[in-house]
Protein backbone atom coordinates (compact mmCIF):
# COMPACT_ATOMS: atom_id res chain seq x y z
CA UNK A 1 0.00 0.00 0.00
CA UNK A 2 2.83 2.59 0.77
CA UNK A 3 4.66 1.87 -2.50
CA UNK A 4 1.24 2.30 -4.32
CA UNK A 5 0.63 5.49 -2.48
CA UNK A 6 3.78 6.95 -3.89
CA UNK A 7 4.25 5.77 -6.93
CA UNK A 8 0.28 7.46 -7.50
CA UNK A 9 0.81 10.41 -6.15
CA UNK A 10 0.40 12.21 -9.31
CA UNK A 11 -2.80 10.03 -9.98
CA UNK A 12 -5.70 11.32 -8.15
CA UNK A 13 -8.37 8.64 -9.95
CA UNK A 14 -6.04 5.82 -8.54
CA UNK A 15 -5.45 7.02 -5.00
CA UNK A 16 -9.61 7.31 -4.94
CA UNK A 17 -9.38 3.50 -5.70
CA UNK A 18 -6.77 2.80 -3.65
CA UNK A 19 -9.00 4.57 -1.17
CA UNK A 20 -11.72 2.54 -1.74
CA UNK A 21 -10.77 -0.61 -1.93
CA UNK A 22 -8.58 -0.52 1.63
CA UNK A 23 -9.92 2.42 3.58
CA UNK A 24 -8.30 2.08 7.13
CA UNK A 25 -4.96 0.12 5.70
CA UNK A 26 -4.82 3.44 3.04
CA UNK A 27 -5.17 5.79 6.36
CA UNK A 28 -2.45 4.12 7.94
CA UNK A 29 -0.26 4.17 5.75
CA UNK A 30 -0.99 8.04 4.13
CA UNK A 31 -0.43 9.04 7.93
CA UNK A 32 3.14 7.53 8.71
CA UNK A 33 4.07 8.73 4.99
CA UNK A 34 2.93 12.46 5.12
CA UNK A 35 5.19 14.32 7.25
CA UNK A 36 7.67 13.63 4.03
CA UNK A 37 5.29 14.67 1.66
CA UNK A 38 3.39 17.69 3.22
CA UNK A 39 3.29 20.73 0.75
CA UNK A 40 2.32 18.74 -2.10
CA UNK A 41 -1.16 19.75 -3.00
CA UNK A 42 -2.85 16.55 -3.35
CA UNK A 43 -1.12 14.94 -0.04
CA UNK A 44 -2.46 18.15 1.96
CA UNK A 45 -5.69 17.38 0.41
CA UNK A 46 -5.83 14.08 1.22
CA UNK A 47 -4.45 14.67 4.74
CA UNK A 48 -7.00 17.33 5.60
CA UNK A 49 -9.74 14.56 4.14
CA UNK A 50 -8.40 11.87 6.14
CA UNK A 51 -8.07 13.44 9.36
CA UNK A 52 -11.00 15.23 9.46
CA UNK A 53 -13.18 13.72 12.39
CA UNK A 54 -16.71 12.77 11.34
CA UNK A 55 -19.69 11.65 13.74
CA UNK A 56 -21.63 9.43 10.80
CA UNK A 57 -21.05 5.96 10.81
CA UNK A 58 -20.50 4.20 7.71
CA UNK A 59 -21.89 1.07 6.73
CA UNK A 60 -19.95 0.50 3.67
CA UNK A 61 -21.03 -0.55 0.30
CA UNK A 62 -24.38 -2.59 0.02
CA UNK A 63 -21.95 -5.69 -1.38
CA UNK A 64 -19.95 -5.57 1.48
CA UNK A 65 -22.64 -5.14 3.68
CA UNK A 66 -24.39 -8.48 2.54
CA UNK A 67 -20.84 -10.25 2.30
CA UNK A 68 -20.55 -10.09 5.67
CA UNK A 69 -24.26 -10.81 6.68
CA UNK A 70 -24.33 -13.87 4.13
CA UNK A 71 -20.89 -15.65 5.59
CA UNK A 72 -22.49 -14.48 9.18
CA UNK A 73 -25.52 -16.56 8.78
CA UNK A 74 -23.18 -19.43 6.70
CA UNK A 75 -20.70 -18.98 9.81
CA UNK A 76 -24.09 -19.62 12.19
CA UNK A 77 -25.22 -22.99 10.14
CA UNK A 78 -21.66 -24.39 10.71
CA UNK A 79 -21.91 -24.06 14.15
CA UNK A 80 -25.37 -25.72 14.00
CA UNK A 81 -24.25 -28.82 12.21
CA UNK A 82 -24.18 -31.13 15.30
CA UNK A 83 -28.17 -30.07 15.50
CA UNK A 84 -28.49 -30.61 11.80
CA UNK A 85 -26.51 -34.29 11.57
CA UNK A 86 -25.77 -36.95 14.06
CA UNK A 87 -22.14 -35.04 15.32
CA UNK A 88 -21.18 -35.76 18.73
CA UNK A 89 -20.87 -31.94 20.04
CA UNK A 90 -17.70 -33.46 22.16
CA UNK A 91 -15.96 -34.72 19.22
CA UNK A 92 -17.02 -31.75 16.76
CA UNK A 93 -16.69 -28.45 19.16
CA UNK A 94 -13.16 -29.07 19.90
CA UNK A 95 -11.53 -29.69 16.57
CA UNK A 96 -13.89 -26.90 14.37
CA UNK A 97 -14.22 -23.90 16.86
CA UNK A 98 -11.75 -22.63 14.73
CA UNK A 99 -13.56 -23.32 11.54
CA UNK A 100 -16.38 -21.25 12.64
CA UNK A 101 -14.74 -17.92 13.11
CA UNK A 102 -11.50 -17.81 10.82
CA UNK A 103 -12.01 -18.98 7.10
CA UNK A 104 -14.72 -16.45 6.82
CA UNK A 105 -12.52 -13.67 8.13
CA UNK A 106 -10.08 -14.69 5.63
CA UNK A 107 -12.61 -14.96 2.77
CA UNK A 108 -14.03 -11.26 3.86
CA UNK A 109 -10.16 -10.23 3.47
CA UNK A 110 -9.47 -12.22 0.89
CA UNK A 111 -12.48 -10.31 -1.04
CA UNK A 112 -11.69 -7.02 0.07
CA UNK A 113 -8.19 -7.47 -0.96
CA UNK A 114 -8.78 -8.78 -4.67
CA UNK A 115 -6.42 -11.74 -4.02
CA UNK A 116 -5.36 -13.51 -7.15
CA UNK A 117 -7.18 -16.68 -8.33
CA UNK A 118 -4.12 -18.70 -7.27
CA UNK A 119 -3.95 -17.03 -3.36
CA UNK A 120 -7.26 -17.97 -3.10
CA UNK A 121 -6.80 -21.85 -4.26
CA UNK A 122 -4.30 -22.09 -2.06
CA UNK A 123 -6.08 -20.77 1.08
CA UNK A 124 -9.16 -22.39 0.54
CA UNK A 125 -6.31 -25.94 0.31
CA UNK A 126 -4.81 -24.57 3.62
CA UNK A 127 -8.19 -24.92 5.17
CA UNK A 128 -9.56 -28.03 3.84
CA UNK A 129 -6.41 -29.64 5.05
CA UNK A 130 -6.78 -28.78 8.29
CA UNK A 131 -10.42 -29.60 8.65
CA UNK A 132 -10.07 -32.83 7.09
CA UNK A 133 -6.23 -33.55 9.48
CA UNK A 134 -8.01 -32.38 12.49
CA UNK A 135 -11.40 -34.45 12.06
CA UNK A 136 -9.41 -37.45 11.09
CA UNK A 137 -7.07 -37.41 14.29
CA UNK A 138 -8.25 -40.55 16.15
CA UNK A 139 -11.08 -40.18 18.85
CA UNK A 140 -9.30 -40.27 22.55
CA UNK A 141 -10.25 -37.45 24.80
CA UNK A 142 -7.23 -38.54 26.91
CA UNK A 143 -4.88 -37.88 24.09
CA UNK A 144 -2.60 -35.11 24.60
CA UNK A 145 -1.76 -35.05 21.15
CA UNK A 146 -5.43 -34.53 20.51
CA UNK A 147 -5.29 -31.69 22.96
CA UNK A 148 -2.29 -29.99 21.53
CA UNK A 149 -3.58 -30.01 18.01
CA UNK A 150 -7.17 -28.46 18.95
CA UNK A 151 -5.17 -26.02 21.33
CA UNK A 152 -2.95 -25.04 18.42
CA UNK A 153 -4.92 -25.16 15.25
CA UNK A 154 -6.71 -22.08 15.65
CA UNK A 155 -3.20 -20.26 16.14
CA UNK A 156 -2.61 -21.48 12.77
CA UNK A 157 -5.54 -20.28 11.10
CA UNK A 158 -4.71 -17.48 12.84
CA UNK A 159 -1.64 -16.71 10.82
CA UNK A 160 -3.70 -18.48 7.17
CA UNK A 161 -5.79 -15.11 8.45
CA UNK A 162 -3.35 -12.84 8.34
CA UNK A 163 -2.21 -13.92 5.08
CA UNK A 164 -5.25 -13.13 3.71
CA UNK A 165 -5.14 -9.59 5.41
CA UNK A 166 -1.69 -8.76 3.97
CA UNK A 167 -3.01 -9.87 0.62
CA UNK A 168 0.02 -8.89 -1.89
CA UNK A 169 1.85 -7.54 0.53
CA UNK A 170 2.88 -10.32 3.04
CA UNK A 171 6.53 -9.48 3.30
CA UNK A 172 5.94 -5.98 4.26
CA UNK A 173 6.61 -6.18 7.80
CA UNK A 174 4.41 -3.23 8.29
CA UNK A 175 1.71 -5.45 6.88
CA UNK A 176 2.15 -8.07 9.65
CA UNK A 177 1.94 -4.89 12.78
CA UNK A 178 -1.02 -3.59 10.70
CA UNK A 179 -2.82 -7.34 11.27
CA UNK A 180 -1.91 -7.30 14.68
CA UNK A 181 -3.46 -3.82 15.03
CA UNK A 182 -6.18 -4.85 13.87
CA UNK A 183 -6.03 -7.99 16.34
CA UNK A 184 -6.62 -5.21 19.13
CA UNK A 185 -9.00 -3.18 17.26
CA UNK A 186 -10.77 -6.34 16.47
CA UNK A 187 -10.77 -7.36 20.76
CA UNK A 188 -12.32 -4.28 21.59
CA UNK A 189 -14.99 -4.10 18.94
CA UNK A 190 -15.60 -7.77 19.61
CA UNK A 191 -16.01 -6.86 23.30
CA UNK A 192 -18.32 -4.00 22.95
CA UNK A 193 -20.38 -6.36 20.68
CA UNK A 194 -20.74 -9.15 23.52
CA UNK A 195 -21.79 -7.39 26.31
CA UNK A 196 -24.19 -5.39 24.28
CA UNK A 197 -25.70 -8.83 22.96
CA UNK A 198 -25.45 -10.22 26.53
CA UNK A 199 -27.55 -7.25 27.67
CA UNK A 200 -30.09 -7.57 24.82
CA UNK A 201 -30.10 -11.01 25.59
CA UNK A 202 -30.73 -10.64 29.48
CA UNK A 203 -34.02 -7.94 28.16
CA UNK A 204 -35.32 -10.36 25.97
CA UNK A 205 -34.97 -13.09 28.26
CA UNK A 206 -36.63 -11.28 30.84
CA UNK A 207 -39.45 -9.30 29.45
CA UNK A 208 -40.79 -13.10 27.48
CA UNK A 209 -40.86 -14.61 31.14
CA UNK A 210 -42.94 -11.64 32.34
CA UNK A 211 -45.68 -12.72 29.99
CA UNK A 212 -45.06 -16.41 30.81
CA UNK A 213 -43.04 -17.60 27.51
CA UNK A 214 -39.55 -19.35 28.69
CA UNK A 215 -37.40 -18.92 25.52
CA UNK A 216 -34.36 -19.38 27.10
CA UNK A 217 -33.49 -22.78 25.70
CA UNK A 218 -34.56 -21.41 21.94
CA UNK A 219 -32.70 -18.31 22.59
CA UNK A 220 -29.38 -19.51 23.65
CA UNK A 221 -29.53 -22.74 20.96
CA UNK A 222 -30.68 -20.58 17.76
CA UNK A 223 -30.21 -16.62 18.58
CA UNK A 224 -26.94 -17.38 20.66
CA UNK A 225 -25.30 -20.02 18.21
CA UNK A 226 -25.87 -17.58 15.06
CA UNK A 227 -24.77 -14.65 16.90
CA UNK A 228 -21.31 -15.72 18.55
CA UNK A 229 -19.83 -16.58 14.91
CA UNK A 230 -20.86 -13.28 13.74
CA UNK A 231 -19.78 -11.37 16.15
CA UNK A 232 -15.73 -11.36 15.09
CA UNK A 233 -17.03 -10.74 11.51
CA UNK A 234 -19.04 -7.35 12.33
CA UNK A 235 -16.69 -6.78 14.26
CA UNK A 236 -13.86 -6.56 11.58
CA UNK A 237 -16.32 -5.22 9.26
CA UNK A 238 -17.05 -2.16 11.50
CA UNK A 239 -13.00 -1.68 12.40
CA UNK A 240 -12.83 -1.18 8.28
CA UNK A 241 -15.37 0.65 7.21
CA UNK A 242 -15.37 2.59 10.47
CA UNK A 243 -11.51 2.61 11.57
CA UNK A 244 -12.77 6.25 14.10
CA UNK A 245 -15.01 3.70 16.48
CA UNK A 246 -11.56 2.21 17.81
CA UNK A 247 -8.24 3.72 16.51
CA UNK A 248 -8.27 6.08 19.91
CA UNK A 249 -9.79 3.58 22.10
CA UNK A 250 -6.94 0.39 21.66
CA UNK A 251 -3.91 3.04 22.38
CA UNK A 252 -5.81 4.19 25.02
CA UNK A 253 -6.25 0.88 26.67
CA UNK A 254 -2.61 -0.04 25.90
CA UNK A 255 -1.63 2.99 27.66
CA UNK A 256 -3.61 2.55 31.03
CA UNK A 257 -2.86 -1.02 31.22
CA UNK A 258 0.80 -1.57 30.01
CA UNK A 259 1.94 0.02 33.85
CA UNK A 260 -0.79 -1.27 35.52
CA UNK A 261 0.44 -5.14 34.47
CA UNK A 262 4.00 -3.86 35.15
CA UNK A 263 3.19 -3.28 38.66
CA UNK A 264 0.82 -6.24 39.33
CA UNK A 265 3.94 -8.44 37.80
CA UNK A 266 6.33 -7.04 40.06
CA UNK A 267 3.90 -7.60 43.24
CA UNK A 268 2.91 -11.06 42.43
CA UNK A 269 6.45 -12.07 41.48
CA UNK A 270 7.48 -11.31 45.23
CA UNK A 271 4.41 -12.59 46.46
CA UNK A 272 5.16 -16.15 44.94
CA UNK A 273 8.06 -16.28 47.09
CA UNK A 274 6.19 -15.64 50.25
CA UNK A 275 3.34 -17.71 49.16
CA UNK A 276 4.87 -21.83 49.49
CA UNK A 277 3.87 -22.00 45.78
CA UNK A 278 6.14 -23.12 43.48
CA UNK A 279 5.46 -23.56 39.10
CA UNK A 280 8.19 -26.48 39.83
CA UNK A 281 5.83 -29.27 41.90
CA UNK A 282 2.58 -27.47 41.02
CA UNK A 283 1.46 -28.37 37.35
CA UNK A 284 -1.92 -26.33 37.26
CA UNK A 285 0.23 -23.14 38.61
CA UNK A 286 2.99 -23.82 35.71
CA UNK A 287 -0.18 -24.21 33.65
CA UNK A 288 -1.54 -20.81 34.75
CA UNK A 289 2.04 -19.17 34.89
CA UNK A 290 2.13 -19.78 31.15
CA UNK A 291 -1.18 -18.33 30.36
CA UNK A 292 -0.01 -14.95 32.18
CA UNK A 293 3.19 -15.09 30.44
CA UNK A 294 1.07 -15.22 27.13
CA UNK A 295 -0.68 -12.51 27.77
CA UNK A 296 1.55 -10.20 29.07
CA UNK A 297 3.56 -11.35 25.79
CA UNK A 298 0.43 -10.20 23.69
CA UNK A 299 0.12 -6.89 25.33
CA UNK A 300 3.40 -5.76 24.74
CA UNK A 301 3.71 -6.66 21.46
CA UNK A 302 -0.29 -4.70 20.54
CA UNK A 303 1.54 -1.56 22.46
CA UNK A 304 4.48 -1.70 20.49
CA UNK A 305 2.70 -2.51 17.30
CA UNK A 306 -0.10 0.43 18.24
CA UNK A 307 2.86 2.65 18.43
CA UNK A 308 4.38 1.74 14.82
CA UNK A 309 3.21 4.67 13.36
CA UNK A 310 3.74 6.99 15.79
CA UNK A 311 6.44 8.01 18.54
CA UNK A 312 5.78 6.78 21.95
CA UNK A 313 7.15 9.08 24.95
CA UNK A 314 10.36 8.22 26.68
CA UNK A 315 8.28 7.03 30.07
CA UNK A 316 6.05 4.80 27.88
CA UNK A 317 9.05 3.36 25.98
CA UNK A 318 10.62 3.03 29.59
CA UNK A 319 7.45 1.05 30.59
CA UNK A 320 7.97 -1.23 28.04
CA UNK A 321 11.49 -1.96 28.53
CA UNK A 322 10.70 -2.66 32.01
CA UNK A 323 7.39 -4.89 31.43
CA UNK A 324 9.81 -6.90 28.81
CA UNK A 325 12.10 -7.72 31.36
CA UNK A 326 9.73 -8.31 34.23
CA UNK A 327 8.29 -10.78 31.79
CA UNK A 328 11.46 -12.13 30.57
CA UNK A 329 12.10 -13.28 34.00
CA UNK A 330 8.58 -14.85 34.07
CA UNK A 331 9.67 -16.48 31.09
CA UNK A 332 12.67 -18.22 32.72
CA UNK A 333 11.17 -19.09 35.96
CA UNK A 334 8.56 -21.07 33.18
CA UNK A 335 11.43 -22.32 31.37
CA UNK A 336 13.46 -23.87 34.36
CA UNK A 337 10.18 -25.12 35.66
CA UNK A 338 9.11 -27.46 33.08
CA UNK A 339 12.80 -28.31 32.26
CA UNK A 340 13.26 -29.63 36.10
CA UNK A 341 9.64 -31.69 35.00
CA UNK A 342 11.20 -33.43 32.53
CA UNK A 343 14.12 -33.78 33.88
CA UNK A 344 12.81 -35.56 37.05
CA UNK A 345 9.34 -36.98 35.36
CA UNK A 346 10.59 -37.81 31.43
CA UNK A 347 9.11 -36.35 28.36
CA UNK A 348 5.67 -36.28 27.47
CA UNK A 349 3.67 -34.09 24.71
CA UNK A 350 2.30 -31.48 26.64
CA UNK A 351 6.05 -30.79 28.26
CA UNK A 352 7.77 -30.80 24.96
CA UNK A 353 5.08 -28.60 23.62
CA UNK A 354 5.51 -25.98 26.59
CA UNK A 355 9.25 -25.87 26.67
CA UNK A 356 9.65 -25.39 22.88
CA UNK A 357 6.81 -22.56 23.37
CA UNK A 358 8.92 -21.21 25.84
CA UNK A 359 11.86 -21.27 24.34
CA UNK A 360 10.68 -19.18 21.20
CA UNK A 361 8.66 -16.90 23.62
CA UNK A 362 11.81 -16.27 25.51
CA UNK A 363 13.89 -15.75 22.43
CA UNK A 364 11.20 -13.16 20.52
CA UNK A 365 11.28 -11.27 23.97
CA UNK A 366 14.77 -11.14 24.11
CA UNK A 367 15.34 -9.42 20.88
CA UNK A 368 12.42 -6.95 22.07
CA UNK A 369 14.16 -5.70 24.87
CA UNK A 370 16.91 -5.04 23.04
CA UNK A 371 15.47 -3.10 20.57
CA UNK A 372 13.61 -1.23 23.11
CA UNK A 373 17.17 -0.46 25.00
CA UNK A 374 18.10 0.96 21.83
CA UNK A 375 15.67 2.65 21.36
CA UNK A 376 15.76 4.21 24.66
CA UNK A 377 19.96 4.94 23.83
CA UNK A 378 18.33 6.61 20.42
CA UNK A 379 20.64 3.66 18.66
CA UNK A 380 17.20 2.48 16.85
CA UNK A 381 13.96 3.71 15.98
CA UNK A 382 11.03 2.40 17.65
CA UNK A 383 9.97 1.65 14.42
CA UNK A 384 12.55 -1.31 14.44
CA UNK A 385 11.22 -2.63 17.59
CA UNK A 386 8.32 -3.58 15.33
CA UNK A 387 9.96 -4.72 12.98
CA UNK A 388 11.90 -7.21 15.17
CA UNK A 389 8.36 -8.18 16.28
CA UNK A 390 6.99 -8.72 12.63
CA UNK A 391 9.81 -10.88 11.33
CA UNK A 392 9.78 -13.07 13.50
CA UNK A 393 6.17 -14.25 13.78
CA UNK A 394 6.52 -16.95 11.02
CA UNK A 395 8.93 -18.85 13.74
CA UNK A 396 5.40 -19.31 15.87
CA UNK A 397 3.84 -20.62 12.66
CA UNK A 398 6.45 -23.02 11.84
CA UNK A 399 6.06 -24.06 15.58
CA UNK A 400 2.44 -24.50 15.67
CA UNK A 401 2.65 -26.77 12.46
CA UNK A 402 5.23 -29.14 13.82
CA UNK A 403 2.83 -29.29 17.63
CA UNK A 404 -0.42 -30.07 14.91
CA UNK A 405 0.81 -32.21 12.46
CA UNK A 406 3.91 -34.19 13.88
CA UNK A 407 3.34 -34.27 17.39
CA UNK A 408 0.77 -36.80 16.71
CA UNK A 409 2.71 -38.89 14.66
CA UNK A 410 6.34 -38.96 17.27
CA UNK A 411 4.06 -39.61 19.79
CA UNK A 412 2.16 -42.23 18.33
CA UNK A 413 -1.20 -40.33 19.18
CA UNK A 414 -1.12 -40.67 22.91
Amino acid sequence: MRDQILSNLQNPRQLEKLYRGNAAPFKREFSGLYPELKGNLLADYWHERLTYESDDISWGTRREFWFVAIAALLAGLCAKLPTFFPLDEEFFYPRNIGFLVFPFLAAYFAWKNQVSPGKLAFLGAVFLVCLVYINLLPHNPASDTLVLACLHLPLLLWVVLGVAYAGDELQDYRKRLSFLRFNGDLAVMSAMLVIAGGIMTGITIGLFALIGFKIEKFYFEYVVVFGLPAVPLVAAFLTQTNPQLVNKVSPVIARIFSPLVLVMLVIYLGAIVFSGKDPYNDRDFLLLFNVLLIGVMALIFFSVAESSAKEKSGSAVWVLLLLSIVTVVVNGIALSAISFRISEWGITPNRVAVLGGNVLILVHLLLVTVMLLKTLTRKAALTEVGRAIALYLPVYFVWTIVVVFLFPLLFGFR
